[in-house]
């Protein structure tokens, strides 16, 4: 199965440059087998335990080192069926918004390159998914044409920075130790400046890739500059491979003694993002730099999340911060969708083109007020399972002021730009033409993953469980 989930959108984005016209039958096929098998996984990997390979029959630490565990299989699974469903909404919206044939095999590059980038945990090996991504997520953005360019290239430059500064560390890390499987390094990893020079640096690149602050700021302007499917993907998916990388290092690796010196640097760097991509989402004039904005705050519960981790080693902070990445991909990939939608029928880049949506585009409103219920907190929603979660890790730590204050206080940033939206929404709604006719399945296929976020509570003690577990 591990196999197959990386076979199958390989072959099919090859498949895909033979015969381009079935290129989306094929994507989507893909996209739903492969959804199909990760389900499957993931209960074998919770019911049996991790399964570890060594691939190609090599020794290690000679081999490409895999393994799935339940952390793996959850965020497979979470890329497959937004792959499938962000699958269907291109599709849907073919006519309209002219992706070209070349979305349909860099989705499955996608695909492929987070999906090994899950399994693995082999330093250079992540290094080379985390290439790939990026250049398949650079791709996908300059697939807006023209007004994309610039973006792109942005992205581009930046990202390739941050691959040097990863990459710079992995050589360092090579040279000293020998081996590059993090388990291997893990047993022979010492405190001295060289290895904390490089877990610096690799850290640098993957914050810059992942758009963690104060090293955003290529995000808003790529992500509102590509169309609505890729902007869900990139902002769903594609930030959160360095994040993984990012957590393996400081969690798998660091000794308590890096790892309490960095823990205060995260935090605050997390509530940092949270104050300032929720006051600029507060004040941006337009609706994708608002869902952009979002994205680098929401970011912020997760980089707080770690932090705090490193700092009080609570499996429950461990299950808030993975339980964040899981409800904020849901959500924001429904909040891209539904603004995409709507900016794009109702023909404006501004806010102010909302106005009244409520009565010209009641779905694709819904599903953006439903998202950005769980991108506030409120419960039940899978936002709320993961702040309350967090909380729970600090009560037991003993910590009920500075940190819970913060939370909150984010919590209500978080709710002034989502209400910002919602508030014009109901305004009253300008004249349409007579023949006004929005399209419906597209509407729909936002909505989903918005419901889906809220549906995490039904899955709430059980993932808690699962990630509980991990942490261990």
């Amino acid at each position: 199965m591990i196999i197959l989930l990386l076979v199958l959108p390989l072959l099919s984005a090859l498949l895909m440059l033979l015969w381009p016209r079935i290129a989306p039958l094929l994507a989507l096929l893909s996209a739903a087998a492969s959804s199909m098998l990760a389900l499957q996984l993931l209960l074998q990997v919770a019911e049996q335990g991790s399964r570890y390979m060594l691939l190609a029959g090599w020794p290690s630490p000679l081999a490409i080192a895999w393994q799935a565990d339940t952390l793996s299989c959850l965020l497979i699974l979470l890329t497959t069926v937004l792959q499938l469903l962000v699958g269907f909404y291109a599709f849907a919206t073919r006519s309209r918004d002219k992706l070209g044939q070349g979305f349909w095999p860099l989705s499955s590059l996608l695909q492929v390159s987070l999906t090994a980038l899950w399994l693995s945990r082999d330093l250079f090996n992540l290094y080379v998914c985390l290439e790939l991504l990026g250049l398949v997520a650079v791709a996908l953005v300059s697939l807006s044409g023209r007004s994309a360019v610039k973006p792109a290239l942005n992205y581009l430059l930046l990202s390739l920075f941050g691959s040097l500064c990863y990459l710079l560390g992995v050589v360092l890390l090579y040279g000293m130790y020998g081996v590059l499987d993090i388990a291997g390094l893990a047993r022979s990893w010492q405190t001295d400046w060289l290895s904390s020079s490089a877990l610096s640096l690799m850290s640098l690149g993957l914050m810059l890739k992942a758009a963690l602050w104060p090293l955003h700021a290529w995000l808003p302007s790529a992500h509102a500059a590509a169309p609505a499917p890729v902007s869900a993907l990139l902002s769903a998916l594609v930030v959160k491979g360095p994040l993984f990388i990012l957590s393996l290092l400081w969690l798998q690796l660091a000794s308590v003694a890096q790892a309490q010196a960095a823990a205060l640097l995260f935090a605050v760097a997390g509530l940092a993002a949270l104050l300032f991509g929720g006051w600029s989402a507060l004040r941006t004039p337009f609706s994708k730099n608002l869902v952009a904005y979002s994205t680098v705050a929401q970011l912020g519960y997760v980089t707080l999340a770690l932090g705090l981790m490193l700092k009080f080693d609570q499996p429950l902070i461990f299950a808030a911060l993975w339980l964040f990445v899981l409800a904020h991909a849901l959500a924001k990939a429904a909040c891209f969708l539904a603004v995409g939608e709507m900016s794009a029928t109702l023909g404006g880049k501004r806010l102010t083109t909302l106005k009244g949506a409520s009565q010209t585009m009641p779905l694709a409103m819904f599903a953006f007020a439903v998202a950005g219920g769980s991108l506030i907190g409120l419960p039940p929603s899978g936002g709320f399972v993961a702040k309350w979660a967090l909380l729970q890790g600090l009560w037991l730590q003993g910590e009920l002021l500075l940190w819970p204050l913060a939370l909150v206080f984010a919590t209500l940033l978080s709710a002034a730009y989502v209400f910002r939206v919602v508030a014009l929404a109901f305004d009253r709604a300008d004249p349409v033409a007579p023949d006004f006719a929005p399209q419906v399945l597209p509407q729909w296929l936002a909505l989903l993953p918005a419901l889906a976020v809220w549906a995490m509570a039904l899955f709430s003690e059980t993932l808690l469980q699962l990630l509980r577990l991990e942490a261990l």
